[in-house]
């Protein structure tokens, strides 16, 4: 959410980017309304603790005199008023908690290049990237091939496990795997740390990556336990240093994650969506930076550059939007979409499908997680936190799938693989 010192000291500019957005601006008063009714709660328990503190010393200073009689009763007087700081405490709690739950419906200030728009259908083009693949020949899409080359089992997945579900076979296997290690070695190489991410976190830790009430479709609980399977490996990486002071020499942190994800994926049902496509569990290696306010911006463009050359090197054509206000979530100042091409979408015709999300979330994150820098002047200052996919394995399996097929129902493995692919340049089935 985003700091109620900004929202106090900049409320006509966090006002204009509610409007941009297409929310209620009232929001943001109904905020600082609250906010003021938990600054005089927390005043009247402050009067209350100095109230104890005076009582305190006329108790020593009736007992040194030797006034048991008048010690008493103050001490009763103190009960009393420490019954009420209690009362109050719980009061003041109270009114921070319905201000805060209401700070969350107010969504981070929008870069000035947020295009506006209704939904995803005005996201803006920003550019494209490789050739579209020509074919001579009857295109597939992944399901066919992935069933023909014996790679992927849907329907033993469907009566094990439901729909969205899948079981990767022979060749796939080398490929998901080939995928991970190939990003992993392109995030070290740029000086990422590789963490392999708890899988499960507790609904403190989750709510500071994700407002859980625009996730509730998406993410899953776990019955009669503190926990949720994590929707993506950020999760967990940007709540490492929850509740903590980061010393300024530490900053940025570029961080890495392995996982397997977890989502419900509600409301998408035709052709385009099934396979391995849209599914309730995937592997992804995430990128994730902690770093100053003012480099923010500098770590988007990095983050965004990474995933692109990802995609280069594997030979998948691919283009870039800026998400519109319409399609933009909460946390999110600003964010760039690689939607990769692909063949066998909309019955051969082919589509761009969103494959990896770059995002700045500037302060938002952290405020939740109180995770602050100590600056060299002694003062400290909520880091800025931002995430990018570097690759989700189903969805670039799918692309290779269609985009490297040839007339012989064969795929081909892009190159920047073979070394990750026990020798094996080519899928031919059995």
């Amino acid at each position: 959410m985003l700091d109620i010192k900004f929202v106090r000291e900049h409320k006509d500019i966090v006002k204009a980017s509610e409007k941009k957005r297409g929310h209620d601006q009232k929001m943001v008063d109904t905020v600082l309304s609250l906010d003021e009714a938990w600054k005089k709660e927390v005043k009247k328990m402050q009067e209350l603790n100095h109230k104890r503190n005076v009582v305190s010393e006329e108790i020593n200073a009736a007992k040194k005199a030797g006034k048991n009689d008048i010690a008493q009763k103050k001490i009763e007087e103190m009960r009393k008023v420490i019954d009420t700081i209690k009362k109050q405490e719980d009061t003041a709690e109270s009114a921070m908690k319905e201000r805060n739950d209401t700070l969350q419906n107010v969504g981070n200030v929008l870069h000035e290049s947020v295009p506006q728009g209704k939904d995803d259908s005005e996201n803006v083009e920003l550019k494209k990237v490789g050739k579209i693949p020509e074919f001579d020949f009857p295109l597939k899409d992944h399901i066919e091939l992935g069933l023909d080359l014996d790679l992927i089992d849907l329907e033993t997945a469907a009566m094990t496990s439901g729909a969205r579900f899948y079981y990767l076979k022979n060749e796939a296997v080398l490929l998901d795997m080939a995928l991970q290690r190939f990003a992993i070695d392109k995030l070290i190489a740029k000086g990422f740390t590789m963490h392999l991410v708890p899988f499960m976190l507790n609904r403190a830790a989750l709510e500071g990556g994700v407002n859980l009430s625009e996730f509730k479709d998406t993410i899953y609980k776990i019955e009669d336990e503190d926990l949720y399977l994590i929707g993506t490996s950020e999760h967990p990486l940007v709540a490492l240093r929850k509740d903590s002071v980061i010393q300024d020499k530490e900053l940025p942190m570029l961080i890495g994650g392995v996982s397997t994800c977890f989502r419900k994926e509600l409301g998408s049902h035709g052709r385009d969506d099934k396979g391995i496509f849209r599914v309730h569990q995937f592997n992804k290696v995430e990128q994730v930076v902690y770093c100053k306010p003012e480099e923010s911006y500098k770590f988007f463009d990095e983050l965004q550059k990474n995933a692109e050359e990802l995609f280069t090197e594997l030979g998948i054509p691919f283009r870039v939007v800026n998400i519109c206000t319409g399609d933009l979530g909460n946390k999110q100042a600003l964010q760039y979409d690689i939607e990769a091409w692909m063949p066998g979408q909309k019955e051969g015709k082919g589509a761009y499908r969103e494959v990896t999300s770059c995002s700045n979330v500037t302060s938002y994150q952290a405020v939740t997680l109180n995770t602050k820098y100590l600056k060299q002047d002694g003062t400290r200052e909520y880091v800025h936190m931002l995430n990018n996919t570097a690759l989700a394995t189903s969805r670039v399996i799918v692309a290779i799938l269609e985009n490297f097929q040839t007339k012989n129902g064969t795929v081909k493995i892009p190159k920047a693989l073979w070394p990750y692919m026990s020798g094996i340049k080519e899928i031919k089935g059995k």
